[in-house]
């Protein structure tokens, strides 16, 4: 038990559950809406340290980052990436409203280290627990001297925000009910969440109802509804992964093509590997003289490596005619053009009638655009068969997993031809994916439980 000790209280967010959640959020709408002006809040001892621990929980973590930013610029923000070098942070660090904290370490296995025994045994190797441990410390002094936790992925950040002793949030983006409730059985774990009731774990849950969590947050209300019967206080107040994408009007010269755009996904040497796949797939679709493919990159493959590999394929490096597009490079073959772009994603997507996506997070967000996506698993260590068919669901079928190039072209052919199936996926996906507005209804209730303390 616990004497004298009263739990700070915690903030639910008032928005409407369209599926008849369990529990009523409008008194949490009137206290947000009734949120104290934002220059009450003292830069002195109000930190905010943001945990991630993957390449899209990083991008949900800076998009929390950026609305705290911008509602309250004298807040001292920091971040911790515990998987990877979070590279998607390197701006907002050099333009000095957020620092960098703990250690970073680029791992053999891409952060998939839990789906594959050599990739343990590589991270282990590469000194993951010295750096885990690292951070953990960075956490407890951070917590010691006042500041708010806010994690953002799964149990690892979890735990340490718990561990940490301080106050905190949780943002679980990785896991939803949608995964395992709203179609058939097919695996043990099916099986196992159904009898849980959650795709959470009773460790986690248990995490999110202590009492220094503060506020939990899940991707969509499905998920809320699962965990609210296991008495955790959570709401879905907006997918953050959606937030950032703004209205791009398709440009005159590019409606005489149809138009695809092509993710490879950003870890070496799997990227790269996934881009040589999915180029042998477009090289079978069949009419290819109108078809332009948008070839997304992120930092990683580099653009010499993806060139590269279209020289060796025989394509032709042209000049380009697309100067409103700011692309990199464009190339030809047999009347098929790639458009070759770093940086571009969330401009071209809106360009976009397919995907061909062999991808994480920004399949995701592709198809939460309305934009449904074929995919072509390999041998990993991210992309595998049973990625691609967990994406799938989670995803209602919005992304259909090929098993050949062969088969993907196809796939892809019949999309171009049927605008009735395309626009049905991307209602599904759409739904899926849910709003955006996540990351600001999340930053004023950050705000607001500073404002109290």
């Amino acid at each position: 038990m616990r004497f004298g000790i009263k739990a700070a209280p915690r903030f639910e967010l008032g928005i409407k559950d369209l599926q008849s959640s369990a529990l009523p959020l409008g008194h949490a709408a009137q206290r947000v809406k009734n949120l104290p002006p934002l220059d009450r809040i003292s830069p002195k001892n109000k930190n905010v340290l943001v945990l991630s621990n993957g390449h899209g929980e990083d991008l949900i973590a800076l998009r929390i980052l950026e609305a705290l930013h911008r509602l309250n610029p004298e807040l001292k923000l920091q971040v911790i990436s515990l998987v990877g070098e979070g590279k998607v942070f390197f701006d907002a660090i050099q333009d000095l409203w957020l620092v960098k904290s703990g250690s970073a370490l680029r791992l053999p296995s891409g952060g998939f280290s839990n789906q594959s025994l050599s990739g343990l045994i590589q991270d282990l190797f590469a000194g993951i627990l010295w750096v885990n441990w690292k951070n953990w410390l960075c956490v407890r002094r951070a917590a010691k001297d006042g500041s708010f936790i806010v994690a953002v992925g799964d149990l690892l950040p979890l735990f340490i925000a718990w561990s940490s002793g301080g106050n905190y949030a949780f943002v679980g983006t990785p896991k939803s009910d949608y995964t395992w409730k709203t179609s058939r059985r097919y695996s043990l774990s099916d099986y196992y969440h159904s009898l849980k009731g959650s795709e959470w774990e009773p460790w986690e849950w248990n995490l999110m109802k202590a009492f220094r969590c503060k506020i939990v947050a899940v991707r969509d209300q499905l998920t809320a509804r699962g965990l609210r019967k296991k008495n955790v206080r959570v709401i879905a107040p907006g997918n953050p992964m959606m937030d950032g994408f703004l209205p791009v009007d398709l440009p005159i010269y590019l409606k005489n093509f149809r138009r695809v755009i092509l993710l490879c996904g950003s870890r070496m040497p799997e990227a790269i590997i996934n881009f040589k796949r999915l180029l042998n797939a477009v090289q079978q679709i069949e009419n290819k003289a109108s078809l332009m493919v948008f070839v997304a990159i992120g930092a990683e493959p580099s653009i010499g490596l993806v060139e590269d590999s279209l020289n060796e394929k025989g394509y032709r490096k042209v000049q380009s005619s697309l100067t409103q597009l700011d692309v990199n490079s464009v190339f030809e073959k047999n009347g098929l053009k790639l458009v070759i772009g770093a940086g571009k994603f969330e401009e071209w997507s809106r360009f976009a009638e397919i995907g061909i996506a062999n991808a994480g997070t920004a399949t995701e967000q592709l198809v939460g655009l309305g934009v449904p996506c074929v995919s072509l698993p390999g041998k990993g260590p991210q992309f595998k068969h049973g990625f691609a068919i967990r994406q799938s669901r989670l995803l209602g079928g919005s992304v259909i997993p090929c098993k050949s190039s062969a088969q993907m072209a196809k796939r892809v052919q019949l999309l171009l031809q049927d605008s009735r199936l395309r626009e049905r996926l991307s209602v599904i996906g759409k739904k899926r994916m849910g709003s955006s507005g996540g990351s600001e209804a999340l930053a004023k209730m950050i705000l607001q439980f500073l404002n109290s303390k």
